[in-house]
C-alpha cells in the first residue's frame, strides 16, 4: 500500500496525478498510535521481510489528533506527511508500505462498567482484566445490583459490561440475578463479557440475551479461591474495544487502511510490558503523560511477601493515576509538593510558579519549564508508583501482632522503564525513575536499590505492543534497542 493509491486523500495527503522526482522510502510496517490529542506513526522495516540487518526503526511522524475537528483521518494524514518529510522525502507520495497497525484511544477510552459478587475477590479481579486490557472503569459493584447501582448504570451508559461472580460451581444466584437486571438497565445492544461462574455460564447468557445485549462468555476472572484468571477477559475486552473505537469521527476510514485489530493503547503498552518481561526480567513501568499515569508491573514478587498476601495479585498489573499529569493535572501536581519546594528548585516566586503551572505548554520552550516539567514529571511518577505498590500491615489482635501484605509486590523489580513525552522526550528521566527506588524496606513494597533505570528513548513501547500481537521476536529487539537493555 502507498499513498499514490489514494488510500489517505482527503486526510491532509493529496498525492496528485504525476510521479515526484527524488528519493522513495518503501517501509515494512507502519504503526499508527492514535491518541486523544496526538497521532504518531512509526515505520519500521525488517519485519514482515526480515533482512539481514534485522527489525530496525526508520522515523516517526507526529500530529494533532483531529477528532473534535470531525474527522481523525485529516491528522493521520498530517502525521504521515511529517514522517515522510523527516525520512528527507520530496513528497508524502515517495512514502509507501506493505502493512499498516495501530491503536488508539481517541474515542475517548473504552467506558466499562464492572459487577461482581464479593469485592476483594471477583469484583477485584474483573477490574484488574478490564484496566489491564485499557479500559476506563467507571463504575464498580459488589453483590446483588441496588436501585442506585442501576441507576447509576443507565445514566453511565458503559460502551461495554463486565460481570463476574462466584468461584467455577460456587454461588450462582447472585450472578444470574444481577444479569437479569443488567439486561433490564443498560442500553440493547451493550456488549457484556460474562466471566463468572462457568455453571451458571449459559443461563446467564440466555438472560442477557433476552434482554437485547450482545453478551458472550470466557474463562472465570476467579475459578478457584486465590486463583486470578484475567487474561481471557482482557483479550475479550481489547477485541470489544476494536468495535467500539470505530465510532470516532473517520475512524472507520482508518480502519480499511489497518491490517488486523486496532488495539487501545494503554493495552498495547501492557503488551510490550509483558513482552520485556519474557526478554529482560521483573519490571515497573512508568508511563507519564498530560492528564494521567499509567503504571504496568510484571513481576510475581519475592516468595517471603507471597507469603504474607491477604489476597492474591495479577502477574501484570495495571493502575491509571486520572488526577497525575504534567500538563492538563499540572496544578494538582503541584499541590503534592512541600510549600515552597517547587520555588526553591526552580529560583522563582510563587507568583511566577503559579503563572508558569497555568501556561504551561506540552513541548517546554525554555529551562525554566523544563525543568519544572522535570521536577512534575518525577513527582507523578513515584506518587503513580507508590499507589501502584502494595504494603506490609501489621494487625493486632487476640493472639497478639500478625504481619501481612497487601497490594503488588514491586521488590523483585530489576528493571524501571518510563515512557510517556515527559520522560522520553526531556532530559533527566533516569534520574525521575531513580528516585523510585529505596535503599532499604520499609512499608512499602518498592524497588530496591539494585533495579536498574531505562527510558523508551525512541518512544515506541506502545507500536512495539501492537507489534506484538504477529512480530513478538522483532518487537522484543527493538524494546530492549529503545531502552538500552
Amino acid at each position: 500500500m502507498t499513498l499514490l493509491n489514494g488510500a489517505c486523500a482527503g486526510a491532509g495527503i493529496h498525492p496528485g496525478a504525476g510521479a515526484h522526482p527524488g528519493p522513495r522510502v518503501s517501509a515494512d510496517l507502519l504503526v499508527a498510535e492514535i491518541g486523544s490529542t496526538t497521532t504518531v506513526v512509526t515505520a519500521y522495516d525488517g519485519i514482515i521481510k526480515p533482512a539481514e540487518s534485522g527489525a530496525r526503526l526508520l522515523g516517526q511522524g507526529m500530529a494533532a489528533t483531529t477528532v473534535l475537528q470531525g474527522d481523525v483521518t485529516e491528522g493521520l494524514g498530517t502525521a504521515l506527511a511529517d514522517l515522510a518529510d523527516n525520512l528527507g522525502l520530496r513528497h508524502p507520495s515517495a512514502l509507501g508500505w506493505r502493512r499498516m497497525l495501530a491503536s488508539s484511544s481517541a474515542a475517548g477510552g473504552l467506558r466499562m462498567s464492572v459487577h461482581g459478587l464479593v469485592y476483594d475477590m471477583t469484583v477485584r479481579a474483573a477490574r484488574e482484566a478490564a484496566l489491564g486490557a485499557g479500559a476506563v472503569v467507571r463504575q464498580v459493584t459488589a453483590g446483588a445490583l441496588t436501585r442506585e447501582d442501576l441507576k447509576r448504570l443507565e445514566e453511565l451508559k458503559p460502551n461495554i459490561i463486565l460481570l463476574a461472580g462466584g468461584v467455577d460451581h460456587g454461588e450462582r444466584e447472585t450472578v444470574l440475578a444481577n444479569a437479569a437486571l443488567i439486561a433490564g438497565a443498560a442500553a440493547p445492544g451493550t456488549p457484556v463479557v460474562y466471566a463468572g461462574n462457568a455453571a451458571a455460564a449459559d443461563e446467564a447468557l440466555r438472560l442477557l440475551a433476552d434482554g437485547g445485549m450482545r453478551a458472550r462468555a470466557v474463562e472465570n476472572v476467579y475459578p478457584r479461591i486465590d486463583d486470578l484468571n484475567v487474561e481471557p477477559a482482557r483479550r475479550a475486552i481489547q477485541e470489544v474495544f476494536e468495535e467500539h473505537i470505530v465510532h470516532a469521527p473517520g475512524m472507520e476510514r482508518i480502519r480499511d487502511l489497518v491490517d488486523g485489530r486496532i488495539i487501545p493503547t494503554p493495552g498495547a503498552v501492557m503488551n510490550a510490558a509483558q513482552l520485556l518481561y519474557e526478554g529482560a526480567g521483573d519490571l515497573v513501568a512508568v508511563d507519564v503523560g498530560g492528564a494521567t499515569t499509567d503504571v504496568h508491573s510484571v513481576t510475581a514478587g519475592s516468595e517471603e511477601v507471597t507469603r504474607l498476601l491477604i489476597a492474591p495479585e495479577p502477574l501484570a498489573k495495571r493502575t491509571v493515576e486520572g488526577d497525575l499529569g504534567v500538563f492538563v493535572n499540572a496544578a494538582h501536581a503541584r499541590s503534592l509538593f512541600q510549600p515552597g519546594e517547587l520555588e526553591t528548585a526552580l529560583g522563582v516566586g510563587a507568583e511566577q510558579v503559579s503563572e508558569l503551572i497555568g501556561d504551561l505548554p506540552p513541548i517546554p520552550r525554555d529551562d525554566t519549564e523544563s525543568e519544572l516539567v522535570r521536577l512534575l514529571a518525577a513527582k507523578v511518577a513515584r506518587t503513580a508508583v507508590l499507589r501502584h505498590a502494595g504494603r506490609i500491615r501489621h494487625l493486632y489482635g487476640p493472639g497478639g501482632r500478625t504481619t501481612v501484605a497487601e497490594g503488588k509486590d514491586l521488590t523483585r523489580v530489576g528493571l524501571i522503564l518510563g515512557t510517556g513525552g515527559p520522560l522520553t522526550r526531556l532530559p533527566h528521566g533516569e534520574d525521575a525513575l531513580g528516585r523510585l527506588r529505596i535503599a532499604q524496606r520499609g512499608a512499602e513494597l518498592l524497588p530496591g536499590p539494585e533495579a536498574r533505570v531505562a527510558v523508551d528513548h525512541h518512544y515506541i513501547m506502545a507500536p512495539c505492543g501492537v507489534m506484538a500481537r504477529e512480530y513478538p521476536e522483532a518487537a522484543l529487539k527493538l524494546l530492549l534497542r529503545s531502552f538500552g537493555i
